[in-house]
């Protein structure tokens, strides 16, 4: 196995990094990644050229087997058995109808084979009907069972006490830690990750004209951050978070409030704090004025779903818009919708969710093709883990591997990525105390091991967008435990389901 090598950036760098974190409060780990993917991409990108990254993080773990659910009979039966539905082809438990998926039944080009060679058939959730269109008209594809792995790991492994020579990652099933992980490739509480390093090496040469504008975030729990000098910005679905005294004439009942501040911010100070506090008020006024101007633009005709990620990717979309107002031509956005920890009520709440995610994703893929960039924008889907395919009576319980889909033009859709896994929830073994093929793809109670790591999938995403491989494993340390370079080309660092 080999590891990445070490920091090259000085201690006061990191110490920076450090110190704009704790000045910003919770930090969502994965805006580093992002910042790293952003300005490694801008710094390679031709002249003219633009492309953007949409991550939609379902917070909670969302439950995969009612999500991407297996639709040919053996397999069909097989899951409804273990979810409380038995043999038959109607609900029960927390096992869904297979009558109900029709409407929204995948037909991939090429038929995907299980572990074991048998062919399979896949249909997305009921309320995903739009999302199903978008597969089968080719502009989307499903990765499946993928997940956060320090290296290729199998279950036998995965039991051994051995995890020096078998790494896990840390803390498996844990909501907190898991987001971080797949967002940072460290448990809770990482404060750097690959996006500081690489924003830092490449911001001097990024052909965007602001960095600022590389990375946003229209969740508003997440603040995106990055290295030594590449920066985040944040904002609302109301638009630029606005700096109320500056911009609110009311405030101190003078319509020259904003000169006033501009001007005094403009003043050397002696103290070096207070000339930093300065810069980043300009810094913030700066960029509130220049996104205001890209959202003045004509927005796209499109409607949007007014609840869950309905306002957040219509925000995205307006950005997109104005990205030549923005001066971006390399940009990252993040957006996340909670709720997905369905312990209880799964049937009924996750219908719900995935009937907010497939509107507002597909409302968000029709505005790229009005703005006529949907080649130019990929959305992809990620979550804290799986969950268990056993019931635990009316949900399911915290898992690792799941299926995630990604959306654009560009994207090599009607198609799935990846082996799928057999329905199991057994734990057979044979004679000689291996695993029965059919049981070596989870953990227990059908908790899938991941067969594709997260840094597969955004290593996949990463060349798209313009990361080199030489640059890779500064943007994923991990990348370099799977692919050719590795000795495991049944792991490779491009999954193709980008063109």
């Amino acid at each position: 196995m080999q590891f990445p090598p070490s920091d090259l950036h000085t201690r006061r760098a990191f110490l920076r990094r450090s110190g704009q974190l704790a000045l910003t409060g919770t930090a969502l780990p994965f805006a580093l990644n992002l910042v790293a993917i952003g300005e490694a991409a801008a710094f390679n990108a031709p002249s003219g050229d633009y492309k953007a990254l949409v991550c939609v993080f379902l917070y909670g773990g969302n439950d995969y087997a009612n999500t991407v659910i297996t639709y040919d009979d053996p397999s069909y039966n097989q899951y409804s058995t273990i979810r409380g539905g038995g043999a038959g082809q109607t609900a029960g438990g927390i096992a869904l109808a297979k009558s109900a998926l029709t409407p929204t039944l995948l037909a991939p080009t090429v038929v995907p084979q299980d572990a074991l060679g048998q062919n399979r058939q896949y249909a997305l959730h009921p309320s995903m009907t739009g999302l199903a269109n978008l597969f089968n008209n080719g502009h989307a594809a499903v990765q499946l069972n993928v997940g956060p792995l320090v290296a290729p790991l199998t279950r036998a492994e995965y039991n051994n006490s051995n995890h020096t020579l078998y790494p896990r990652p840390p803390q498996l099933f844990s909501h907190n830690d898991q987001q971080s992980i797949w967002q940072s490739s460290s448990p809770e509480g990482s404060k750097v990750g690959w996006g500081g390093n690489m924003g830092d090496l490449v911001l001097q040469n990024s052909l965007n004209t602001s960095s600022i504008f590389t990375c946003m975030s229209v969740s508003g729990n997440a603040v995106f951050l990055s290295g030594d000098t590449a920066l985040q910005y944040q904002v609302s679905t109301n638009g630029a978070i606005k700096i109320k005294p500056a911009t609110d004439a009311t405030v101190y009942g003078s319509a020259s409030v904003r000169s006033t501040i501009e001007a005094f911010l403009r003043d050397s100070r002696v103290h070096k704090m207070e000339n930093e506090y300065n810069a980043v008020t300009a810094r913030a006024l700066n960029a509130e004025s220049s996104v205001t101007a890209a959202l003045a633009l004509t927005p796209p005709s499109t409607v949007f779903p007014t609840d869950g990620l309905g306002p957040q990717l219509k925000m995205v979309a307006r950005l997109i818009n104005g990205r030549a107002q923005l001066g971006a031509r390399r940009q990252v956005f993040f957006v996340s919708i909670g709720g997905f920890d369905l312990h209880d009520n799964l049937v009924s709440l996750q219908s719900v969710l995935m009937d907010r995610v497939s509107k507002a994703m597909t409302a968000f893929y029709d505005a790229t093709v009005e703005v006529g960039i949907a080649d130019k924008v990929t959305a992809f889907t990620a979550s804290d883990f799986g969950r268990t395919l056993a019931s635990n009576g009316d949900g399911s319980d915290h898992g690792w591997g799941s299926h995630h889909l990604v959306v654009g033009g560009a994207v090599n859709g009607k198609a799935f990525y990846g082996v799928p896994p057999p329905v199991s929830v057994s734990d057979v073994k044979d004679g000689g105390g291996n695993y029965l093929p059919e049981n070596a793809w989870h953990v227990g109670q059908g908790r899938l091991l991941p067969r594709t790591s997260s840094d597969q999938y955004a290593a996949t995403l990463a060349k798209w967008f313009g990361v080199t491989d030489a640059e890779m494993p500064s943007v994923l340390p991990k990348i370099v435990n799977f692919g050719t370079a590795a000795g495991r080309p049944d792991y490779p660092t491009d999954l193709g389901f980008m063109q």
